[in-house]
Parts: structure tokens; C-alpha cells; sequence
């Protein structure tokens, strides 16, 4: 609940700013850049969660492999939201979210 709050905090006290030097063609490149990577990010991630529920469906593998599974995808995870919070920032620098195929299509 206090994040709503740090997030305006951050904002009016200049912090998230990092990107606010940068040349608009820069940071449209770096969104591109960072959009595409949490794509990637998302895709192994379910790549990771559906071997998880795999191995939970199968009384074969042990709970040491499950509970591997489940801590890599929980660390997944954390990166994935650090990861969407930069992504939020460089947008937010930018001012728009720039067209960003999908990787096959030009």
C-alpha cells in the first residue's frame, strides 16, 4: 500500500530519472530494447512454470526437483518484476510506448 505512495515520492524528489538525459531516439531504442527482453523474459518464464505443473502431475519426480522447479520460478518471477519496473520507467521517460513488433514480424 505504501508503494503507490514511494512511487509518487520517487517521481516528484527526481528519482527514476535516469532516463530523462537521454535523446528521445535513445530511450525509443531502449524501450524496444527492454520491451523485447521482457517478452523473452515472460516466455521462459511460462516455460519454466509449465514444467513446474508438469513434475507437480507426476509422482515420478521428487519434492527436492519440485522444489527446485518452484524456486526457480519464484526467482523468475522477481526478475520479471524488476525487469517491467526499468521497463516502466524508460516509458515513463519516453512519454509513449513505442510500436514494438513481434520478433517474426517486420
Amino acid at each position: 500500500m505504501n508503494n503507490a505512495g514511494s512511487s509518487e515520492a520517487d517521481e516528484n524528489t527526481g528519482g527514476g530519472c535516469r532516463y530523462r538525459s537521454m535523446q528521445k531516439s535513445e530511450l525509443e531504442a531502449l524501450a524496444v530494447s527492454a520491451i523485447r527482453e521482457h517478452r523473452q523474459l515472460i516466455e521462459s518464464d511460462q516455460a519454466v512454470y509449465e514444467e513446474w505443473l508438469r513434475a507437480s502431475d507426476d509422482p515420478s519426480i521428487s519434492g527436492s526437483v519440485l522444489q527446485t522447479l518452484q524456486d526457480e520460478y519464484i526467482a523468475r518471477q522477481k526478475k520479471s518484476e524488476a525487469q517491467q519496473e526499468e521497463v516502466a520507467e524508460i516509458l515513463n521517460a519516453l512519454g509513449h510506448v513505442p510500436d514494438v513488433p513481434l520478433e517474426g514480424d517486420k
